[in-house]
């Protein structure tokens, strides 16, 4: 099913990972304690400005910050939409 939404410019759709659920020694985390993923995977990008092509392109998984983008709900889902700018990382 393909999203009917086209980012502008630099901008970049991401579907952030889901948050971590339990640690690694086994302690299942509540739902206020978890903290916001800083994960996700590219699902639309922009076209770019005049004189800068995107580096990241649809299905790279990538690391941003932690109060980057703007948070929006299509089709039931969570998104995140932010500028190429602030992706750190393409893991």
């Amino acid at each position: 099913m393909a999203l009917n939404i086209k980012p502008l410019s630099d901008r970049v759709l991401v579907e952030p990972e889901a948050a971590e659920t339990q640690t690694a020694s086994g302690i299942y985390i509540p739902e206020t304690a978890k903290e916001k993923p800083q994960k996700g995977k590219v699902v639309a990008v922009g076209g770019g400005k005049k004189d800068h092509d995107m580096t990241v392109k649809v299905g790279d998984t990538v690391l941003y910050g932690k109060y980057s983008g703007t948070e929006l709900k299509l089709e039931g889902k969570d998104y995140l939409i932010m500028r190429e700018d602030d992706i750190l990382a393409i893991v």
